[in-house]
């Protein structure tokens, strides 16, 4: 059995029944069976790739070797590695998931999970930058029109700004998946495999109805790229390609896919949305990790309490 990467090594185990990597590689195997995502697959895979060259360069190789202490020195050691808190963080729900996996599967008689007595690396809630709207009408403006490219790209710009949909999610949507008269996109599968309806505006609907005309093709993708081999759905590298080549071409700052959800989120807020339904429209179960995406200025709160100060929105404080 082997501890899979996401590169050509591996880590070969025993057979050796509490031997660690050989119940890590259970571990996935048992998530993979659950039908747990790829993406959320490869962030165990590599998360628990760290821990296990930790145990190995430490002469660990037993889950009974492993002490709330032994744990700690291990996230210690990631810090001084550079790793930031929000990679330490995953590296942390990463080993507890994992643990508390194991302690589940093996019941162990006698055996003490370590993970139970270690706390997790804290996380500063800064909120996260989102892309100006400034910046997308820049890039918009140099999409040409009238050509299969520029049209496809200004629709993905304003689309990806006005669903808030994660990048995969994005580019998972097929020409099924859309009402192109009400503006309502469904998402089969969000974070957790959960459906969810995004929805886009009057100008996302009229740039994407611009787009679509241009098409001749039978992908049953909504973002395509052509090739001499016929057309295929639009990967996420391509759509990076996208961003790099419009940023360039207007001469800004290059925004990652996920800027334009901190940007919709944001947005939303702003608009007065709630933030239970904005949640929703995230595809988020609650309210917590939406903290991040929420920058929001002085104007936002100044104006806040305009609309809201409880002196000025009451008579009984009215001097005359």
């Amino acid at each position: 059995m082997f501890l899979k990467t996401d590169n050509p090594r591996t880590i070969q185990v025993s057979r050796v029944d509490d031997y660690l990597v050989s119940w890590l590689e259970a571990f996935l195997i048992d998530r993979k069976s659950g039908g747990l995502a790829e993406g959320s697959l490869r962030f165990y895979r590599q998360k628990l790739k760290l821990l296990a060259d930790f145990c190995d360069a430490q002469a660990v190789q037993m889950i009974n070797q492993i002490t709330p202490s032994f744990l700690r020195q291990y996230l210690l050691v990631l810090e001084e590695r550079g790793h930031n808190a929000g990679g330490r963080h995953g590296a942390f729900r990463a080993m507890r998931a994992f643990f508390l996996w194991y302690e589940d599967e093996v019941e162990t008689e006698g055996w003490s999970n370590p993970i139970r007595k270690v706390k997790a690396p804290k996380v500063p809630l800064e909120p996260l930058e989102p892309v100006s709207f400034e910046t997308v009408a820049q890039m918009i403006k140099v999409c040409p029109h009238n050509t299969f490219t520029g049209d496809q790209d200004a629709a993905i710009l304003l689309c990806l700004l006005d669903t808030g949909a994660r990048a995969r999610e994005f580019l998972s949507i097929n020409l099924d998946d859309i009402n192109q008269a009400r503006g309502d996109i469904l998402i089969r599968q969000g974070k957790g495999h959960k459906p969810r309806t995004v929805y886009i505006g009057k100008q996302s609907k009229r740039a994407l109805r611009r787009y679509l005309a241009s098409r001749n093709d039978q992908c049953p993708a909504i973002w395509v790229t052509h090739s001499r081999f016929g057309s295929d759905r639009l990967s996420y590298y391509g759509l990076r390609e996208v961003l790099s080549r419009r940023e360039k071409e207007a001469r800004v700052e290059e925004p990652s896919p996920h800027d334009f959800r901190r940007a919709f989120a944001l947005s939303m807020l702003r608009n007065r949305t709630d933030i239970f339904t904005l949640a929703k429209l995230m595809g988020h179960e609650g309210i917590t990790v939406l903290q991040r995406y929420l920058k929001q200025t002085y104007q936002d709160t100044e104006t806040a309490h305009r609309q809201a100060g409880p002196v000025d929105n009451s008579e009984l404080f009215t001097l005359h």
